[in-house]
C-alpha cells in the first residue's frame, strides 16, 4: 500500500509542497480588528429591502456569465462608459490568480515588499519567478532606483502596486508610479482595494497607458462577505484575460446583492466618512503613547511600531483582553516589532486603545 507522504510527493508540484496555507485567525468572542473589514452593518430597512430583492433570484438557473447588469452599475458609479471593459472575480484574489495564470511559464512577477501576500503566494503556487523589491525602511516609500533596476534586470511580465499599500497603508508617490509604468515591459496592475478611504485613484489614467490595469474590490467598502472584485482596463487586455475566467464565477446572489448595495452608495459613503474620522483619532492617540510610532495611513487600518521586542507580547495581551488585531512582527525585516489594527466602530477603537495602554503599562 502506498504511503500517503510518498503519494503526495509524487503527485503535487514542489511549489505547492513548499507553501503554507493562508491562515485566518479565529475571532469568535473577540473584537475583530484584524482583517480590514467595514465594521458597520446595514440599517434594518435596507436589510429588508435587500432580502426582498433576492426573491426574484432564479436559483435554479446559472447566473448571467457576464454579470452585465452589475458591470453596468459598477461602470456608472465609477464614471466609466457603460460598456467599458471589466473583468469580475470572486474577490480580488481570483483576479490576481487569473492574471498570473495568463503569463508564460517561468515569467517574472514584481512587487514592492512588504505588500499584499497573495501576489507572492499565488506567483509561487503557479511556478512563476516572484521578485520582491524592499520599500524604504523609514517611511515605506517606493525605492524607485531599486524598482527600475529590478525591472531592467528581470523584465517582469506583471507588476503589482497596491495603492494604498497593504500592510503599510501609505500611498506611493505618483511620479514614481508613472516612471514604473513607463519603464515596465509588461502589465502594471494598480490594486486599489482601499480606494474608498484614500480618495486617490489611477482609474482616470487608464487611457494614457496601454499596459495599465486598475483592480478594485467591494470587500473593504463593506461587502466582504460577497467576495467580489473587478479589473478595469482596455477591451483588448480584458478580452484575453476573460478567456481563462471560469464561466459563472460570480453567483446569482452576489450579482443581485452587489448591485443592490452599490445602488445605496450614500450609505457606504457615510460609513466611509465615519471610518476616516476614527482613523484620524486612533492615529493621534497611538502616537501619543510612549514607545508607539503609528504610520500615516490612507486605508482603513493603521500600522504601528511597538517598543523593540514587545510586539508578540502586546499582541497576546490584547487578545487576552478580547481584542484581535494583526501581528506582522513575525514577518521580520521592516515589519519587525509592527502590529496592524483595522479601524472599527468608536467603541471598538476605544476598547483597543484602552487594552493597548494597559498592556504597555503592565510591562513598563
Amino acid at each position: 500500500m502506498t504511503n500517503n507522504n510518498d503519494l503526495i510527493a509524487r503527485v503535487f508540484r514542489q511549489e505547492v509542497l513548499a507553501m503554507s496555507a493562508y491562515h485566518v485567525a479565529d475571532a469568535e468572542g473577540l473584537i475583530k480588528l484584524d482583517a480590514m473589514e467595514n465594521p458597520y452593518e446595514w440599517p434594518e430597512d435596507i436589510k429588508t429591502s435587500w432580502l426582498e430583492s433576492l426573491r426574484a433570484c432564479p436559483l435554479n438557473r446559472y447566473p448571467d456569465p457576464g454579470a452585465r447588469s452589475l458591470s453596468a452599475t459598477i461602470n456608472r458609479l465609477n464614471g466609466l462608459d457603460e460598456n467599458a471593459a471589466l473583468l469580475l472575480g470572486n474577490g480580488s484574489d481570483e483576479i490576481i490568480q487569473l492574471l498570473l495564470m495568463a503569463l508564460p511559464q517561468g515569467s517574472s512577477v514584481l512587487s514592492p515588499e512588504p505588500g499584499f501576500v497573495m501576489y507572492k503566494q499565488l506567483s509561487h503556487c503557479l511556478g512563476l519567478n516572484y521578485i520582491g523589491v524592499p520599500l524604504q525602511a523609514e517611511d515605506f516609500a517606493l525605492d524607485l532606483p531599486a524598482m527600475l533596476s529590478a525591472i531592467e534586470r528581470h523584465q517582469p511580465k506583471l507588476i503589482f502596486l497596491a495603492y494604498p499599500n497593504n500592510p503599510t497603508g501609505n500611498l506611493f508617490d505618483q511620479d514614481a508610479i508613472d516612471a514604473i509604468i513607463e519603464q515596465a515591459p509588461g502589465l502594471v496592475v494598480i490594486d486599489e482595494a482601499y480606494e474608498p478611504f484614500a480618495e486617490a485613484s489611477y482609474l482616470g489614467r487608464l487611457g494614457r497607458h496601454q499596459n495599465l490595469l486598475v483592480m478594485r474590490t467591494v470587500s473593504k467598502l463593506g461587502l466582504a462577505g460577497l467576495r467580489l472584485g473587478y479589473l478595469c482596463g482596455s477591451p483588448e487586455l480584458i478580452g484575453q484575460l476573460d478567456k481563462i475566467r471560469l464561466p459563472y464565477n460570480i453567483n446569482v446572489l452576489t450579482q443581485a446583492s452587489a448591485e443592490f448595495a452599490l445602488n445605496h452608495k450614500a450609505l457606504f459613503d457615510q460609513q466611509t466618512r465615519l471610518i476616516r474620522a476614527e482613523r484620524a483619532r486612533v492615529f493621534a492617540e497611538l502616537n501619543a503613547m510612549a514607545g508607539i510610532a503609528a504610520y500615516p495611513s490612507a486605508a482603513n487600518f493603521i500600522l504601528f511600531r511597538t517598543p523593540s521586542g514587545r510586539a508578540n507580547a502586546l499582541f497576546a495581551s490584547l487578545k487576552q483582553q478580547g481584542v484581535l488585531i494583526k501581528n506582522l512582527s513575525p514577518q521580520g525585516g521592516v515589519l519587525a516589532d509592527c502590529l496592524r489594527v483595522t479601524i472599527g466602530k468608536p467603541d471598538e477603537n476605544a476598547a483597543f486603545l484602552s487594552a493597548l495602554t494597559q498592556s504597555l503599562n503592565a510591562n513598563s
